[in-house]
């Protein structure tokens, strides 16, 4: 009888990837950008930040919800960063 959740296997963080997209002079993007770089030194995961002002693609999509935090491609969080929640994400 096979279990009814079955659990994933952990993935290891230093493959994840944490993209920040915000803007220069956002108070928020910058307070966003402390606790990724901190959660991400702690666990090994990269992070790269993309600036929305330079992306008309990501100014659209994500304009009013900035800073926007994406892992591996898919939205995680916007506004503000939840370090417990970053770091449960990334599997760590």
């Amino acid at each position: 009888m096979a279990p009814l959740f079955s659990r994933s296997s952990r993935r290891n963080p230093a493959e994840a990837m944490v993209t920040l997209i915000g803007k220069p002079g956002c108070h928020l993007c910058d307070d966003a950008q402390a606790v990724i770089e901190k959660v991400c030194a702690e666990t090994g995961a990269s992070w790269e930040k993309k600036d929305i002002t330079e992306d008309a693609e990501l100014h659209h999509k994500y304009w009013e919800q900035i800073p926007v935090i994406l892992v591996d491609g898919k939205q995680h969080d916007f506004w503000r960063v939840d370090p417990k929640r970053l770091r449960a994400a990334l599997g760590a």
